[in-house]
């Protein structure tokens, strides 16, 4: 269990991982243990084909017990997501049905807006074999389908839950620069924070703030060349993902520019 450090902080809460009719103890032990690396502790299980509780599990888990110790257990699918508001079901193919499809990345920010505006909301993960049935899937809001390589798709159980609980925890870890990195890590070794996004209210007054003080300095010229200069320059923006912090900040660097500039004239 190297990495196991039992003095740090444990996070939990977040999305129900629901396992249907998974096939062996040791792959329902290996998705717990990738649920406790990222903070999710709400196991829920469908019918496993060998039986619950399982030895087999409890070892393949590797010290994620609390997980194993408070998994669920249902009869059908939907005894399982009867108490969620929003369910996503992953599938490594496209369904004959009418749903959004998601990626990883995608769903996490969805369901932390769920979760943030109290909603309680879930995952659905097939069995290894065959994948959920289309009953299933029609029980789901929405799809995760991940970019993977479509002439070999199929990702193990616990391969599927590590991959949507990493996107799930980006946002909630702390820096790798905290004892883990040194301060000096580039940005792979950056994760934001969790924070409310800007609204488009807010990039909109920033947008604003910025070109008029452009327009003062006659950056913004030819002037048939400024409405290109400013979608080019909102472009930027946007792409950057802002939060209601990040605007902030942005606005206090261009007033404190422009003092500067104010009393270099002066």
């Amino acid at each position: 269990m190297a990495g196991t450090d039992t003095g740090k902080q444990v996070f939990g809460g977040g999305p129900a991982a629901i396992l249907v009719r998974p096939q062996l103890g040791q792959n329902i032990g290996t998705a717990a243990r990738a649920m406790a690396n990222f903070g999710l502790d709400d196991m829920r299980l469908v019918a496993p084909r060998d039986g619950w509780p399982s030895q087999e599990a409890r070892k393949a888990a590797s010290g994620a017990d609390h997980v194993v110790d408070r998994a669920g257990l249902f009869e059908t699918t939907e005894q399982a997501v009867s108490d969620l508001n929003f369910v996503l079901a992953t599938t490594a193919r496209n369904r004959d049905m009418v749903k959004h499809i998601l990626t990883p990345e995608e769903a996490a920010r969805e369901l932390h807006r769920r979760i943030d505006a109290g909603e309680k909301a879930g995952i659905l993960f097939g069995p290894e074999r065959t994948g959920l049935h289309n009953d299933e899937v029609a029980l789901a809001d929405a799809l995760i389908m991940a970019p993977v390589n479509p002439a070999f798709a199929s990702l193990n159980l616990a391969q599927a839950v590590l991959l949507i609980g990493y996107e799930w925890f980006k946002p909630l870890a702390p820096s790798l620069g905290d004892g883990n990195r040194d301060g000096g890590a580039g940005e792979a070794g950056l994760f934001r924070r969790r924070s409310s996004p800007a609204t488009k209210a807010e990039m909109i007054g920033l947008f604003e703030h910025l070109e008029q003080e452009l327009d003062k300095g006659g950056f913004l010229l030819p002037i048939e060349k400024r409405p290109n200069m400013v979608r080019n320059l909102r472009n930027l923006f946007h792409r950057a993902d802002m939060t209601e912090q990040e605007v902030r900040t942005m606005r206090g660097v261009i007033s404190a520019l422009v003092r500067q500039h104010e009393r270099m004239k002066g």
